[in-house]
């Protein structure tokens, strides 16, 4: 599951077999939501802490896919992503996400956009981890989703509002066993998202939204 779809899954979805957890990724395939350029910008620096996200890049959706609107000096970048065709999921990624998280997601809305299945996507992501176009991080890699106007669908395509402000902390093939947890997954401790999996993060859930 992608970034942006994660939280939904664990909303609505938990314990999906693959062959359904397809058949719900293939209902967010189609058009993107587009917004007025300045509002595109100040949406995507809402996922962050103003410390955080005041010198960042700026990326935009536009009808040609994402594109750079404001040329950041800190290495964060911050983006509205879109893994359903009427989410607005801003996030702000650290120097090692913006590397390596944020080019594979941004290319998986852009390839949802047009219509293309959950197989073609993975397999065009993972020619392009071996090609060495995509890298996994090497290192610890953050996203900030702490933005109190995000605009979340569920994979029924109901409208399901905003989710808890969090973290997401990116380590490659990392497993619930590896911290210790156990049984159902719960807000209370971190949560292993894509358990196992190349992209796998861990989700910590945090007190406040960004801005309050």
């Amino acid at each position: 599951m992608r970034a942006g779809s994660w939280i939904l899954i664990l909303i609505a979805t938990a314990g999906v077999g693959q062959a359904s957890a397809q058949s719900v990724a293939a209902g967010r395939a189609g058009p993107r939501t587009l917004l007025p350029r300045e509002r595109e910008i100040a949406l995507a620096r809402s996922a962050a802490p103003a410390e955080v996200s005041r010198d960042a890049t700026v990326m935009v959706f536009t009808e040609r896919g994402f594109e750079v609107a404001v040329k950041g000096t800190s290495g964060v970048t911050c983006v509205v992503n879109r893994s359903h065709p009427r989410s607005l999921e801003p996030h702000c990624f650290d120097a090692e996400g913006s590397a390596t998280v944020l080019p594979m997601e941004l290319r998986r809305t852009e390839l949802l956009r047009e219509g293309k299945s959950t197989e073609e996507i993975d397999r065009e992501i993972a020619a392009g981890l071996l090609s060495g176009k995509y890298r996994l991080p090497r290192r610890p890699a953050m996203s900030y989703m702490m933005s109190s106007d995000q605009v979340l669908y569920d994979d029924e395509g109901e409208n399901v509002g905003k989710w808890q402000p969090h973290l997401m902390i990116f380590y490659p093939h990392l497993t619930s066993a590896d911290l210790g947890l156990a049984g159902a997954p719960s807000t209370q401790a971190a949560l292993v998202v894509d358990d196992g999996k190349a992209v796998s993060n861990i989700m910590i859930v945090v007190k406040d939204f960004a801005g309050r």
